[in-house]
């Protein structure tokens, strides 16, 4: 039982790094992504679509994002959807297609970009310390149910501190990365 509940808090655990990881993707570097709009809502033909299922996207240049509609008639929503996003950038559209350049970042908005990344870290530690409580919980009970012995407790709260640590250093580890790319020049 014990080994089952620290499984399923490693599992939780690790989709909260996980879902750290891919929020971080949607902070821009200066250089042209696809994921940073590919997941983009837009209002299409009444129903609100994610951009990927829209468009193809390309980077023909470093700074330079190409977007690609599969249909004409959606180019006027992801264009209104981009412009109104919190992206900072203008839509150049040609008729067939859209552009969008990145410019350089200044370095106030990088460290703007920073705060904003450590605040989504910090969310999921938050995420992983909520794993951590929801199996302590289910720890707990079992003692109470006379499942497991107060010493097999006091040793799987341990386990599970250590397990908790570690994805917290993940989560931790993948900030760092996050703050080089931000910050470098």
């Amino acid at each position: 039982m014990i080994s089952m509940i620290l499984d399923e808090a490693r599992d939780k655990m690790g989709k909260a790094v996980s879902h750290a990881r891919s929020e971080f993707t949607t902070i821009r570097t200066g250089r042209a992504s696809p994921v940073l709009v590919e997941k983009l809502p837009i209002d299409y033909y009444g129903a609100e679509v994610p951009l990927q299922q829209l468009a193809g996207f390309s980077v023909p240049e470093a700074r330079t994002l190409v977007i690609s509609p599969y249909d004409g008639s959606a180019l006027g929503a992801i264009e209104k959807a981009i412009q109104h996003s919190d992206l900072g950038l203008s839509p150049n559209n040609d008729g067939h297609v859209i552009r969008l350049n990145f410019p350089p970042l200044t370095a106030e908005r990088r460290k703007d970009l920073v705060r904003v990344v450590k605040g989504m870290a910090e969310d999921g530690r938050v995420r992983v310390r909520q794993a951590r409580r929801g199996a302590r919980h289910d720890l707990e009970a079992l003692e109470k149910d006379g499942d497991i012995s107060a010493d097999d407790l006091s040793w799987s709260e341990k386990e599970l501190d250590t397990i908790t640590r570690s994805f917290e250093a993940e989560v931790d580890k993948a900030l760092e990365a996050k703050e080089q790319e931000l910050l470098e020049v």
